[in-house]
């Protein structure tokens, strides 16, 4: 017999689709209410934050080793898991029993009872449980905060093992929110009071104009407010790389690699919607969605293209701004499945194509035009050796423009030059951004 749909059966379900294909399909969540919704997404991604810890505690208290289970057992297992050690509200036999029943029906009775053997183990123990404890530093580390084994030993040999600590724990902490007001739609006043009706707890940001941090996303869902295009979740590093653009009304502005249209419709609302901006991407799908969203945010000063960057003819631009793919290591509190699709070939892929990306970005600028080049890497090759190899190819054909008018000193490195925010030191996800001029 199928159990009754619920925020842990569709959660499984999700996380065994992570495991197989690497994608989280939330559309699995669809059928339930929105807060039921909402309720599967902070599971997901707070079990990915714990999955190497929570797997930890499986291969201990079960007889079966982790590496022998199937991955329905083991998702099965770290919702539990996860349930009693870190859901208050979760009482744990309700943990249990509903973990033996979706056991049971994906599974067998042999499983179910497997399942709640485990739990019944871990729920005698579970004021002292065990401590990772292995020989090898790393894969202590890498165990303990649930990050792959090669960033751990990346940062540990970056930024020395105490402040590689302070930013897995965090990746690891309930992420930082802020909803930036469109003024296309709305005026900020009206805004907050908006948010004073709903109740909601918020401070505006210090750096950046129209930049409230908020608790929860969730109540701007319930109502509409996104929908409508009053505002967009939008973390404030992210509000950098538009904002140091400097864009005018008048201009010819190119976004490349745009979707999903953020910082597009920040440009447009910059400019007041007076500005000629091309949203250029790859994906059609994800442009359908920049579409919809600059309709509804007012910004109908956006046209679109579809496109590769690397061949694309487009006439020189007053402004461009290549917010590059990159490994995201600066948002994993955000998406901390992230942190299990990258590894080391796939941070030289994306040097490879960001180097690429950004001297056709370069190519587009005409002379006296800027150039904004931004990633939401913490990774160096990702960033500032990135800027170095664009100055050393371009024969100083552009010029790094000072940064102090537009951003705050504390996040400004390089003499100036570059701003890098980073989880553990600002509150906010890690990004990086540069502005170039062409001067000849």
């Amino acid at each position: 017999m199928e159990p009754e749909l619920s925020e842990r059966s569709v959660s499984v379900e999700i996380l065994l689709g992570f495991d197989r294909e690497h994608i989280l399909d939330y559309s699995l969540s669809n059928e339930l209410e929105p807060r039921e919704r909402a309720q599967v997404r902070e599971y997901v991604q707070n079990i990915l934050r714990r999955r190497s810890y929570l797997d930890f505690l499986i291969d201990h208290f079960s007889s079966v080793g982790i590496d022998e289970m199937k991955p329905e057992l083991k998702n099965i297992l770290r919702l539990a898991i996860y349930d009693m050690l870190f859901m208050d509200s979760t009482p744990d036999y309700a943990a249990i029993n509903e973990a033996v029943e979706i056991a049971k029906y994906m599974l067998g009775s042999k499983t179910g009872d497997l399942v709640n053997a485990i739990l019944r183990n871990l729920q005698r123990e579970i004021e002292n449980l065990p401590k990772p404890a292995f020989e090898d530093r790393t894969k202590l580390v890498a165990t303990t905060f649930s990050h792959p084994e090669w960033l751990v030993a990346r940062w540990r040999k970056r930024f020395g093992e105490r402040e590689a600590f302070q930013l897995m724990q965090a990746n690891n902490s309930r992420p930082t929110y802020y909803i930036r007001v469109n003024t296309l739609r709305t005026k900020v006043e009206n805004f907050e009071m908006r948010m004073d009706k709903m109740g909601v707890d918020f401070k505006a940001s210090d750096w950046l104009p129209n930049f409230y941090k908020v608790d929860s996303v969730q109540p701007f869902i319930e109502k509409g407010l996104l929908a409508k295009g009053l505002c967009n979740v939008q973390d404030v590093a992210a509000g950098f790389a538009p904002f140091i653009l400097d864009p005018q009304p008048g201009e010819k502005i190119y976004d490349l690699c745009a979707a999903p249209g953020t910082k597009s419709i920040m440009i447009a609302d910059l400019t007041q919607g007076e500005s000629d901006i091309l949203a250029v991407d790859i994906s059609a799908e994800r442009l359908e969605k920049l579409a919809e969203s600059a309709l509804s945010h007012g910004a109908e000063n956006i046209k679109i293209r579809r496109g590769d960057v690397l061949e694309l003819s487009l006439p020189l631009a007053d402004a461009v701004l290549l917010d590059a793919p990159c490994t995201g290591t600066g948002v994993l509190s955000k998406r901390a499945d992230l942190r299990w699709r990258r590894d080391e070939e796939g941070l030289k892929n994306a040097v490879d194509l960001q180097e690429q990306l950004l001297e056709e970005a370069a190519n587009m600028v005409k002379l006296g035009g800027r150039l904004v080049y931004s990633t939401c890497s913490i990774e160096p090759e990702e960033n500032w050796e990135q800027v170095q190899k664009l100055i050393e190819k371009m024969d100083d054909n552009f010029e790094l423009e000072p940064l102090e008018d537009f951003v705050p000193e504390e996040i400004l490195i390089e003499n100036g030059k570059a701003y890098q925010t980073l989880p553990h030191k600002h509150g906010c996800d890690g990004h990086f951004g540069v502005l170039f001029k062409r001067v000849k």
